[in-house]
């Protein structure tokens, strides 16, 4: 059988698989054991849980439970809330105050707890109900946090930037470094359509009371005084100095990324224990089961993710493919729009853990070949990605904001969502036209490549 119809005959039985409802980890993992019976040496199905593990044995890999620790012991503590309530104060002010202060609490929130459900919902849960008591409609309200959230993925200590660089063979410093010049570029865009849409907001907030509905309180005059602001801070910089603090130990050569993500996991608990006084045992133990939840069902996709990479590198399917690729000749750009639309598509029904473990092996090469730079790639693969947790079917944070506002009908929430899609494809054409953006403080701080 020619590599062409394994292939093709393998992506088949995986579209089948996933579609029955079959846990993602699960489906790779019973289509890549159905290929190795039948179309692999007998004695590959004896090997297949020393190959999982010694995929999985990465000390690359073992900073991803130890971050989701450090999110979920910062994501399970009012934190979120407090930083909310304490950069709304700041910019009430500003036109469009509250929904930049949902953008940036979520950015900030995003780089201490690297995840965006945790994000979505530790900003959502206040930001949501104190937007629509202000009179913002249900849509941007939903739109903003759900966008917003999606930054967890890219702002450094991200947990897909953790397996792409192992994927690419990356450095994981450098990569971490790209991914704050387009997240910033990304807040930036996001506030910005918060200031242009509050207009819109205040209108449609007066024409309801006018037209003899309820008076929100985006038409009262909310004012903070300067004790006020000040009162707010000090439950918030504690979280700040650890945020600096991981990042120091990291770029300033003190540790490696995995001993970096135990001192962030460990300085979270005790922040947790000094500023909220939780450190009873049955206090502790939501954060903990949810940490060994999530790191399970991760680590259960990598390995599985990485197994079915296995399965095709063996049958020459991605190796055919990438040369497939190459090819066709496409030009620079073009072979680019190819892949990047091909990561849209899969965004529509797989997580970005598995679409890089997955694809990697298939499009890395030919990108290769054609001189792009792989870090400033894995960051604009990343916006994309982001664009799949905020658009159906399988938008993740869509779901977790309908979880904590189940009253906006997913409509709404998906409708709200789609100026963002559009800030978000105006970052990658950024990204594109000036890849410094990303590479350039890498290049500052590490040397260029």
């Amino acid at each position: 059988m020619t590599p062409l119809v394994l292939g093709s005959l393998y992506g088949i039985v995986t579209i089948l698989v996933m579609c029955s409802g079959m846990p993602i980890a699960f489906a790779l993992g019973v289509v890549a054991t159905s290929f190795m019976y039948f179309f692999m040496p007998a004695s590959s199905l004896d090997t297949v849980t020393q190959n999982v593990y010694e995929e999985i044995a990465s000390i690359t890999l073992l900073s991803i439970p130890l971050f989701i620790l450090k999110g979920a012991a910062i994501g399970k503590s009012p934190a979120g809330k407090d930083l909310y309530s304490a950069i709304h104060a700041w910019l009430n002010r500003v036109p469009g105050g509250l929904g930049i202060a949902n953008v940036f609490a979520c950015a900030l929130f995003a780089a201490m707890a690297g995840s965006s459900p945790a994000t979505c919902s530790a900003i959502g849960s206040a930001g949501i109900p104190e937007m629509r008591r202000r009179g913002y409609s249900p849509g941007f309200a939903a739109g903003i946090i759900a966008a917003g959230g999606t930054l967890g993925i890219l702002l450094p200590p991200s947990i897909t930037m953790i397996l792409y660089a192992v994927a690419a063979e990356q450095s994981l410093g450098r990569l971490f470094l790209a991914g704050i010049g387009p997240g910033v570029l990304l807040v930036i865009l996001f506030a910005g359509y918060a200031v242009f849409r509050a207009r819109k907001e205040y209108k449609m907030a007066h024409a309801i009371y006018t037209g003899g509905g309820a008076k929100s309180a985006y038409l009262d005059d909310e004012h903070f005084t300067l004790a006020q602001k000040v009162e707010m801070l000090p439950r918030v910089l504690p979280f700040l100095i650890l945020l600096i603090g991981v990042m120091v130990a990291l770029y300033g050569g003190f540790a490696t990324p995995s001993e970096t993500a135990g001192l962030g996991a460990l300085l979270a608990i005790v922040l947790i224990a000094v500023v909220y006084r939780i450190y009873k045992p049955r206090e502790l133990v939501p954060f903990l089961n949810s940490t060994i939840k999530e790191s399970g069902m991760l680590l259960l996709i990598i390995g599985m993710s990485l197994l079915y990479s296995y399965v095709m590198s063996y049958l020459h399917i991605s190796q055919s493919a990438a040369q497939w690729v190459v090819d066709m000749h496409l030009s620079k750009w073009l072979l680019l729009a190819v892949i990047l639309l091909m990561v849209i598509v899969l965004g529509f029904f797989l997580p970005p853990v598995s679409i890089i473990l997955m694809t990697a092996p298939i499009i890395l090469p030919p990108l290769r070949e054609a001189g792009f730079d792989l870090i400033w790639f894995g960051i604009v693969m990343t916006v994309v990605m982001e664009m799949g947790l905020i658009h159906p079917p399988v938008g993740l944070n869509l779901f977790v904001i309908k979880n904590i506002a189940p009253d906006i009908p997913l409509s709404e929430v998906i409708k709200g969502t789609i100026p963002f899609l559009a800030l978000m494809f105006l970052a990658v054409i950024l990204l594109c036209f000036f890849p410094g953006i990303a590479t350039g403080l890498p290049n500052i701080l590490m040397g260029v490549k």
